[in-house]
């Protein structure tokens, strides 16, 4: 991604946010992370955060997610004999369709972005809707996309290890690539 990228996404975020009725200091808009995830697709599969905290016992950040983004298949593994992390999210903004392992959901309402559609496993749908809220356990297979509006979600964690990630799609790096 190139840095103008990154600041219109940031920018973009920031309007969500305040939909959303969130505050930020301008130290947080100024951080807003943009992850695109190596694909260079940031408008199909990608994620905005905002982490206010992240120390070794807990984690709190904000999710923006575009209209129909969607954060790709992944898991949280042990790291260090540690469990992975266990994650609660809440709705705030928008509506987010969250696929965890399960029963499969006919006729989701989320669609895996085009050509990707094989690094996504697990389809039993989770609506969340603003207040609505759900805690995934460690090491759980998941995946989530906005709906038609966009979305904002919070999500209060166990210690995120990000680059520890891992992703059913072998194309995915975590960590943005920044030009």
């Amino acid at each position: 991604m190139k840095e103008s990228d990154v600041a219109r996404a940031r920018a973009r975020a920031k309007e969500y946010l305040d939909r959303a009725g969130i505050v930020l200091t301008p130290q947080e808009a100024a951080n807003i992370e943009v992850a695109d995830f190596g694909l260079g697709n940031l408008e199909q599969t990608g994620l905005e955060i905002v982490v206010y905290v992240n120390t070794d016992r807990v984690c709190a950040k904000e999710l923006v997610l575009f209209p129909r983004q969607t954060c790709p298949e992944h898991r949280h593994p042990t790291v260090a004999g540690e469990p992975g992390k266990e994650e609660t999210f809440r709705c705030r903004w928008g509506r987010v369709f969250l696929y965890v392992p399960g029963e499969r959901t006919p006729n989701p309402a989320a669609k895996p972005p085009a050509g990707r559609e094989r690094y996504y496993t697990v389809w039993h749908e989770v609506v969340l809707n603003p207040g609505d809220q759900y805690t995934l356990p460690p090491n759980t297979l998941h995946w989530f996309q906005a709906g038609d509006e966009g979305a904002v979600v919070s999500e209060f964690s166990t210690t995120s290890r990000d680059e520890s990630d891992i992703f059913t799609d072998p194309d995915i790096r975590r960590i943005p690539n920044i030009s």
